[in-house]
């Protein structure tokens, strides 16, 4: 489809696909149709999936790290702008109960390395973060024996290495009850 671009907005809008039909909820959370109409700002990149983007960072990465610090040196260009990239996301809705039951399950300790929280937060809680055992991405289930509490190193740490043993002990440590 060639792109339209619709005037007397703020800024002028290009429709960049074919306009279609969806369910959505809506503020009374009553499911409705609903159009969708794709638009663009003129002028702007299109977003792109925030998983390709972190890919494509990703790749970028790695392809450098192989490379000598003379030759990062050489490659480094001033800039005076950090560049930015629309991205789109799906984000996955977590139950707020489950996540409060499970740092109090954890009472205060990180449920991996077993030391405190690295510090009290804003609302003078012990920091910590919890974790899915399964990924939601990899079909996980946001319920209290999926999920734990753990210190923003042990966090990384899981989405990092994702190590077996880990994921074992951690799954232990979801079936304990909250007391």
């Amino acid at each position: 489809m060639r792109s339209r671009c619709v005037l007397g907005l703020p800024a002028a809008q290009c429709l960049i696909g074919e306009p279609y039909q969806t369910a959505q909820e809506d503020f009374e959370g009553v499911k409705r149709k609903v159009w969708i109409f794709p638009l663009q700002i003129e002028g702007e990149s299109a977003p792109i999936p925030e998983e390709v983007f972190r890919r494509n960072m990703e790749e970028k990465e790695r392809k450098v790290r192989k490379l000598s610090t003379a030759d990062l040196l050489s490659r480094l260009k001033p800039t005076e702008s950090v560049q930015t990239r629309k991205t789109t996301s799906n984000q996955h809705v977590r139950d707020a109960i489950v996540t409060e039951l499970a740092k109090r399950r954890a009472k205060g300790k990180c449920q991996l390395c077993e030391q405190d929280a690295p510090f009290i937060d804003r609302n003078d809680e012990p920091y910590l973060e919890v974790h899915h055992v399964k990924w939601l991405s990899r079909g996980g289930r946001d319920s209290l024996d999926n999920i734990v509490a753990l210190c923003p190193n042990c966090h990384r740490r899981m989405h990092v290495l994702d190590q077996r043993k880990d994921r074992e002990y951690l799954k232990k440590k979801a079936q304990l009850p909250v007391e």
